[in-house]
């Protein structure tokens, strides 16, 4: 597996776990909860961009990557 596919990958799990918080935080009951996977959600979020912006300069530098 290339580096671009791991980033790739990487990438589609943190948008999925990032979901999955935001349903957590949306259906808990718990206000403590509901906060705590609110902040954890925003924590994910700023990766998946840090990431994001990472396959855009990849494919940028190595075009053999773009949409693979």
């Amino acid at each position: 597996m290339t580096v671009a596919s791991n980033i790739k990958q990487t990438f589609a799990t943190i948008k999925s776990i990032e979901s999955q918080l935001s349903s957590l935080a949306f259906n808990s009951l718990d206000e403590g909860a509901k906060k705590e996977f609110h902040d954890a959600m925003l924590t994910i979020g700023k990766i998946k961009d840090d990431l994001q912006t990472r396959v855009y300069e990849l494919e940028r530098a190595e075009p053999q990557y773009k949409g693979s």
